[in-house]
């Protein structure tokens, strides 16, 4: 079974216990990553062969680090994107799954859903502190003032951190998946119920919530207010304005169960995994939906992504052997 819905089997038999789950109406299984096939195409760019499963990576564009969620032993490594060298080993109580940067410089933001905790890790250093927040964190992000919004997925919540403690927790649709924030406005997508919420991070309040396709799964911010969410079980590429309120703007067919996500805005690039084809897909930011303009072999299972924005270095996460790629578009289309 995987994570996704481990956890919502989890959540449902206790709520069901205590009398409902989530929702009063039963919402269909979360959408899932597609089972990649095996690779009969070689990955483009440098693969770093893993020893584990791996499943989360974050980069920051001022240290030039990689960090790489892995399992067996739990831990999280710092990789010099330059070079490919792990710099770090972090040791973590139990895996984390999603990672995400707060800000540039850090530190980084890694949600451990079994042990209820948000983990912090400073760099270049790998020093870590950690805070207590609500069942099953599974993405979070950090708003202009340094609270942190933690998507709660067995709870229903989100968990608002401020240093130390969690001071609110707030009501959300069914199990709360991707977080993303832009200026005082942040985005979740509730991947059970399928829609994605907006609330106000200085009044807390809900804005807006609105459908996300038929099976959204990851969603990245833009600086200009627009949210880009990869509609997993809808094979689509969304997209939502805040200004002057939400409202989804347009959406891009993508094939093959698109997944991971990340966001170069210098570039103005997307950056998708289509996990059912093994594939990276390069996407050009417009004013509506957004455009494929290449596409790149990766490593199996690529379930997560995260680019560069001082280069334009894109890694790759494979979630089942544990491969690390680093792709330079412009050398791979040399």
């Amino acid at each position: 079974m995987s994570f996704h819905a481990a956890a919502g089997a989890l959540a449902c038999a206790v709520a069901i216990a205590l009398g409902g789950c989530g929702s009063d109406e039963a919402n269909p299984p979360p959408a899932e990553p597609a089972r990649s096939p095996e690779l009969t195409t070689e990955p483009a760019g440098e693969v770093i062969p893993g020893d584990s499963e791996a499943e989360g990576v974050a980069i920051d564009p001022v240290t030039g680090l990689a960090a790489i969620a892995l399992r067996e032993p739990d831990r999280i490594e710092l990789v010099d994107v330059s070079s490919g060298r792990t710099v770090e080993r972090i040791p973590t109580p139990d895996p984390a799954r999603h990672l995400s940067l707060a800000r540039p410089g850090g530190p980084v933001l890694a949600p451990l859903e079994y042990v209820d905790q948000l983990l912090r890790v400073e760099l270049p250093s790998g020093r870590t502190s950690s805070v207590g927040v609500g069942d099953f964190p599974h993405d979070a992000a950090e708003v202009d003032d340094g609270r942190i919004f933690v998507g709660d997925e067995g709870g229903d919540t989100i968990s608002v951190v401020d240093g130390d403690a969690v001071e609110a927790t707030l009501p959300t649709p069914e199990q709360p998946g991707g977080v993303a924030a832009a200026g005082d406005v942040v985005a979740v997508v509730a991947v059970a119920a399928r829609v994605i919420s907006f609330y106000d991070a200085g009044t807390l309040e809900r804005i807006e919530e609105l459908s996300a396709g038929a099976g959204p799964s990851h969603v990245v911010a833009a600086s200009d207010g627009r949210f880009y969410v990869t509609d997993t079980g809808g094979d689509a590429l969304l997209v939502y304005e805040t200004d002057p309120e939400p409202r989804l703007v347009d959406r891009a067919n993508v094939g093959g169960s698109p997944y991971g996500i990340a966001i170069d805005e210098g570039r103005e690039r997307i950056w998708v995994t289509a996990t059912a084809r093994n594939r990276l897909l390069e996407f050009e930011i417009t004013d509506l939906a957004p455009r494929l303009v290449d596409s790149f072999p990766t490593v199996r299972q690529p379930n997560s992504v995260a680019v560069d924005g001082r280069t334009g270095t894109v890694v790759v996460v494979g979630r089942d052997d544990g491969d690390v790629q680093i792709l330079d578009p412009g050398e791979a289309n040399e």
